[in-house]
């Protein structure tokens, strides 16, 4: 492994494991980053229009919290399409330092601010507030996490005339249920993450009954939403629901409630959490037996993988990225990550440098489309924006009418270490193509938002990929 990698993997396993975080002080974050100055105030929001040649951007992430280490690589993502489109990084190991001389479609692009959350909806709202009111922003990317994007894209429909790209947040309320006109996630939803694992676990695994843990907060009420629907709507019984609060540290108590009858376990635990999990789990039950146990988007994760060793593999996991695809377009992508940023390559694919990197893509396209024009509260704009879809390096992207992604989903299986790096990986087992946030109706605007209770498990028409998967050799 080179210096570069384990430096980076170093430095974030210490932030997720210990629960630290990167030290940005508000200040920080809203500081100077594009060659013309632009941390600069103001009051109630932003008087730019297309005749003013410039066009003021925020990036909202967290450096706090359970998802803090990944505050740097998410503003790399969020960066490299306009580096792409003639932008400098100020600093190729510091991302946050800015940019210089970005631009679309002719307009010049200031980064006014990069805000500091840390997963809570609180904070990304105090954030927000700050990026868009006092040094006012004209569009915002972000959030990062699910309890902020709900509350952001209620901000989104209280100021109608500016727009919110969603960062890499998985909540599915945020879009399905808020329907703010101008919120716009070309990410796929923490749902939409775990689609093709229930056909997997029912007609591959032979699995009748489960039960499912995760974090007790909107993403993994999502993700394991997911799972349930797809299990259940083809005759699985999910027979238990746990949920640890986010950043618990002794699990045993929830270990305890699993049932030790069913026939597998579905896991939606998270950030530093997993690790302690799975290792709990097993001096509680015994060696891990992975045709039993299958896990969310965290999994694949490499830190979480260095830290528990060779007790997934064999197990299933799903997400919207593959680490192992070869196509021109994620060749393309990971060297774009390497050229701006060397130090963030070995991160590329994880889903918050991709959905940050995919968000400002989105909002480059919708901005060509308008040559740069933001006037009229944006209106030509957000209009852009809601027919935007292009070919991004794992899948092709599309907005549904509630303006949320359309694209493919890949089911994995962590295998042993093949990159002589002495860490398991994941490899691609089935593709599933253009899964939708509805899932096949199984998902609606009237249905119960996912909670701790629902969805209810039942039986009914499965999501058209169900018996579809694309098989990888």
């Amino acid at each position: 492994m080179s210096s570069d990698k384990r430096r980076w993997r170093t430095h974030l396993l210490v932030a997720a494991v210990m629960a630290l975080c990167l030290s940005f002080t508000v200040a920080a974050c809203g500081g100077d980053d594009d060659d013309s100055g632009g941390g600069g105030g103001g009051g109630g929001g932003s008087q730019t229009s297309d005749k003013g040649g410039t066009i003021k951007v925020a990036i909202l992430s967290d450096c706090e919290g359970a998802f803090g280490a990944f505050y740097e690589p998410d503003i790399a993502g969020a960066q490299v399409p306009l580096i792409n489109r003639g932008a400098k990084p100020k600093d190729p190991k510091k991302p946050s330092a800015g940019v210089t001389g970005a631009k679309i479609a002719g307009k010049k692009i200031e980064i006014v601010g990069y805000g500091c959350s840390d997963g809570t909806a609180d904070k990304a709202i105090e954030e927000t507030r700050r990026l868009m009111e006092q040094e006012g922003a004209d569009i915002l990317i972000g959030p990062l996490s699910g309890d902020e994007s709900i509350a952001v894209a209620n901000y989104a429909k209280e100021h109608p005339d500016q727009t919110f790209i969603n960062g890499a947040a998985g909540a599915q309320d945020a879009s399905l249920k808020v329907q703010a006109p101008n919120y716009f996630r070309f990410n796929t939803d923490g749902a939409q993450f775990s689609s093709g694992l229930g056909d997997y676990a029912y007609n591959e695994l032979g699995w009748r009954t489960a039960a499912v843990i995760g974090d007790d907060y909107a993403f993994p009420y999502t993700s394991l939403a997911g799972f349930i629907a797809e299990f259940c709507s083809v005759g699985g019984k999910v027979t238990k629901r746990v949920w640890p609060p986010l950043g618990e540290k002794d699990y045993s108590s929830y270990i305890s409630q699993i049932p030790e009858d069913v026939d597998g376990l579905y896991v939606g635990v998270g950030g530093s959490g997993l690790i302690s999990f799975i290792k709990q789990y097993e001096q509680q039950r015994g060696k891990i037996d992975t045709k039993k146990i299958m896990g969310n988007v965290f999994w694949p994760d490499p830190l979480v993988l260095k830290e528990v060793g060779d007790r997934l593999v064999g197990g299933v996991t799903a997400g919207p990225t593959s680490a192992d695809l070869n196509s021109p377009a994620a060749k393309a992508y990971v060297g774009e990550i390497k050229a701006a940023y060397p130090e963030i390559a070995p991160l590329a694919s994880s889903v918050f440098v991709y959905h940050y990197y995919i968000a400002m893509e989105g909002l480059a396209l919708g901005l060509e489309k308008v040559n740069g024009d933001i006037s009229g509260g944006q209106k030509k704009l957000q209009d852009a924006l809601a027919g935007v879809e292009f070919d991004a390096a794992y899948g092709h992207i599309k907005l549904d009418e509630n303006r949320s992604a359309i694209s493919d989903n890949y089911v994995q299986r962590i295998v042993p270490d093949v990159n002589g790096d002495g860490t398991p990986d994941a490899k691609t087992i089935r593709v599933i193509p253009d899964t939708d946030q509805q899932f096949g109706g199984l998902f609606s605007t009237d249905a119960p938002a996912p909670d701790r209770e629902n969805p209810k498990c039942e039986k009914g028409s499965p999501p058209k990929w169900v018996g579809n998967a694309e098989p990888v050799g």
